[in-house]
Formats: structure tokens, sequence, C-alpha cells
């Protein structure tokens, strides 16, 4: 006999999920008692599911106990198996939706198909008109069912695998070395992860979370550093970072100068300090110049010697470069003084001759005279350029003193004209105030001004020269 179709009943199940795709089941279905056909069972097994985004498939096999009744008769309702304990398998699956609202709590299933094995042994078979009852049941059948999922928890995917890197420095000049940094977040701690880098310029490695980057052979520019962290092949198990760098063009060094001291006098020397400075620290070479004297020094500190340098300004130029070539300059001025002038020349008195020791030839130039007069002699040989002032004075108490004065001077640049072969031109009369019989000798270099104050100066012209004095012989 043929159990019929029931149309009627509720499947009701509940699982566990060990992780994101497996867990266990267990599975109640009640078909009551229609026309005297109906089944209960209870089953569990293994589930498998396959999330996707608002949807899941899932698929299970159970196995289990089932209570089955029946079947109706052919020809009555009267005769019927009693419910009796059996054995059910079930293999099948479905798809959920799941809900938006209520933070996915409840998913709406579209379907689930199941293919239903049952066996039941109702006993010795009972032939009409008293059954027909007992036999075996080998039942195979399809479940159909739609409904309510609820969910009690979830399994919460762990956070992916984040990266973020940096370099440092970021800005540097070629040949700099720069070491960039990653840092990985929700790394899972029961894997080993890998760390892979490279560069759209320079040379990169490193094989964990640090990487060196050399810049040596690197043009000025903008570059990125990019780094890749892993730890499985499935999403959110690896991230990427990027660090950006810059490679600035070498900057020329910079100089300063300053000279110690800035004014000399003629023939000294005057030290010049030079400061270079480069923004990288490149080795510098010093050289240095100057418009006038010499400079001698090839480092930071130079010596100006200014011998044979003629009075002004002299600027000393110091040039720094680095080991690139670049370089930079500065000037230093040092002034020398002109040199003072010489002292104003200045008269200077030499000997007097004294007229008291002839009275009868009062304008005489006795031997002792001489003797000052070639002194004076000398002096004049010695300085050529020089002249002579003689002064002729003439007592109080002497008549005609300013006619006798005047013949002292007279006689005395006589004597230096032709006795010591002055040139005349040299020597210049005067007569003076001074009371007493004399003649005063003052030498005149060139330059020098005679002050003749109290002088009055002789005019030779007009002067007669007595004739020369005759000695009479005794007898």
């Amino acid at each position: 006999m043929n159990y019929s179709s029931i149309d009627l009943g509720a499947i009701g199940s509940g699982a566990y999920y060990f992780n994101k795709y497996f867990g266990g089941e267990v599975n109640f279905v009640a078909h009551p008692d229609g026309k005297n056909d109906g089944l209960y069972s209870a089953s569990a097994g293994p589930i498998f599911r396959a999330p996707m985004q608002n949807f899941t498939l899932f698929a299970h096999g159970l196995a289990g106990g089932s209570k089955l009744v029946g079947p109706n008769s052919y020809h009555s309702y009267q005769y019927h198996n009693p419910w009796t304990w059996g054995t059910t398998l079930t293999a099948g699956g479905g798809m959920d939706y799941d809900l938006p609202f209520f933070n996915n709590r409840f998913s709406f299933r579209l379907f689930e198909a199941d293919y239903r094995y049952v066996h039941t042994n109702f006993g010795p078979y009972t032939a009409p008109p008293s059954g027909p009852t007992g036999g075996r049941a080998n039942i195979s059948g399809v479940d159909l069912s739609t409904g309510i999922v609820t969910h009690f928890g979830h399994i919460i995917p762990p956070p992916p695998v984040t990266y973020s890197c940096s370099a440092s420095p970021a800005t540097v000049y070629p040949g700099d070395p720069i070491t960039v940094t990653g840092t990985a977040a929700n790394l899972n701690p029961k894997k080993t992860a890998t760390y892979t880098w490279t560069s759209d310029g320079g040379t990169v490695s490193g094989t964990s979370n640090v990487a060196n980057v050399a810049t040596t052979n690197l043009n000025p520019g903008s570059y990125t550093a990019k780094g890749h962290v892993t730890e499985g092949n499935k999403p959110g198990e690896m991230a990427d970072c990027s660090a950006p760098f810059t490679v600035q063009q070498f900057a020329p060094p910079t100089v300063t100068c300053s000279a110690n001291p800035s004014t000399v006098a003629p023939g000294d020397s005057s030290t010049i300090t030079a400061t270079g400075v480069s923004p990288q620290n490149r080795p510098l070479t010093y050289s240095y110049s100057s418009t006038a004297g010499s400079v001698t020094g090839n480092s930071s500190t130079a010596t100006l010697n200014t011998t044979g340098a003629a009075p002004g300004t002299i600027t000393v130029t110091a040039n720094v470069v680095d080991d690139k070539g670049q370089s930079a300059s500065c000037t230093a001025s040092v002034t020398v003084n002109a040199p003072p002038p010489p002292p104003a020349p200045t008269t200077s008195a030499l000997c007097s001759i004294n007229f008291e020791r002839d009275k009868r030839r009062p304008t005489r130039v006795d031997n002792e005279a001489k003797a000052c007069l070639d002194d004076i002699a000398l002096n004049l040989q010695r300085s050529s350029d020089a002249k002579l002032a003689v002064v002729g004075n003439a007592a109080g108490t002497e008549k005609a003193g300013s006619k006798l004065a005047t013949g002292r001077a007279i006689n005395t640049k006589e004597y230096l004209v032709k006795e010591k072969g002055i040139d005349s031109s040299r020597i210049s009369l005067y007569t003076g105030s001074t009371d007493g019989k004399s003649a005063s000798s003052t030498l005149i270099p060139t330059g020098a001004t005679l002050d003749q104050t109290g002088l009055t100066p002789v005019d030779e012209s007009a002067v007669v020269k007595p004739a020369p004095h005759k000695h009479k012989a005794k007898k």
C-alpha cells in the first residue's frame, strides 16, 4: 500500500557553527496525521554554508529516528498501521536571504529542498478483513519548506589586515639613506606574516617590516616606496602601503668673510676669516685672491700682506667649492692707511761768532770764529739743498751799530764763500736786534721757513765793501 503526500507540517532546526563555514544541526519534523498518514522525526548531522553578500547557501546531511503512522487503506480509512518508530536519513540544502533590519538577526529562507528516506518495520502482515496492516515501509520523499531563520549569534570574520608605512627622512639629498617602516594591524598571531618591498626609484632592500632605500644614483625628484604584507591568500589577509619620499638637489655652500684688523698701516698684515657652510655637510675647499698686496692660505683663514700696496682699500675674495663643484664666494675689505707725512722741516741754529776780541777791527772774522764757520760749512755741504741765514748784531753801546752789524754778516758770508767754496746764493744776510757783538747762523732746510721777526734783510748791492786792510812793516 502507498502513502499519500503529506502537504501540511512544520520543520524546525537549530544549528551551531564552529566557524564561518561548518557547523552541526539538529532537525525536527512534524507532519500530523492527515488521512491516517503522518510522520515525526528527529535527526542530527553536519551542515555546511557559503556566506555571500546578503545571501547564504547551505547543505546538510542528517540521520535520526522517525515515528510513522499509516498508510491509509485504499478501501476505507479503517485500516492503517499504528505509530511506529523507525529510522530516517535526510540530505539537501537551500538558500537564506539576510533581512537588513534588527542588525541582521533574521533571515528569510527562500527555499529548502531535502531528500528524505524513512524505514519502519510495522511487524507481520495482516490481510483483510482485519488488515491490511503490518509489513515494512521504505519511503523516499522530498521535503520542501520555507520560513524564518533566527540568528542567536554571529561568527564575525576577523578584521582585515591593514598596513601603513612612512619614510624617514622623507626629504634627502642624493646618496643619503632612507628607512621605510611599515606598521601592520590585525595580523593573526598564529600565522607568519611575509613582507616585500618595491620602489620606483633607488634600490630597496628588506624582508621585514623595515626596508632601506639607497638613493645614490637618483636624480632630484619625488619617489614612492611600496610595501606588501601577507599571511595568506584569502581576502583580508594581505594589505599594501606606500611611503613617498623626495630627493632634492644638492644645495650650494654659503660663505661669509671678515678681516681683522680691517684697517692697517702700509706693510702690515690682516687675517682674513672665511666661514663656509655646506647644507649637506659636503667637504669644502678654500681659495683666496686680492686686488693688491698678497694673500696666502688655503683653509678657513688666510693672511693678507700689504707690503708694496698703495694706500686705499684692498678687496680680498674668498671662494669655497664643495666636492660636487658647487661654489660660493664672499669679500672682505682692508683699508691701508696713507703713511703719516714727514715732519715739516725746521730751521736749526748753528754756532755764533763773537766779535769782542778785536777792538780795532770790530767786524773782523778771527781764527776762533773761523773754527765755527768751518763747522757751518760742513753742515751746508752735507745738506746741499739747505740755505743759511747769517744775522749780524751790534752792541747797544756801539756807534753806527747797524753798519757794524751789516759788516759782521757780510764778512761771515765772505769767509764761507771764498774760503769754504759755499755758493753765495745759498746764504742770506740779515741784521738783528740782539744786543751783542756777534753773528748768528741758522740752517734752513728745503721747505723750512725762517722766522724773520726782528730781522732786517741786508741789501748787499748797496753795501760798499772796505778795501782789504794792509799791514805796515815795522822798521
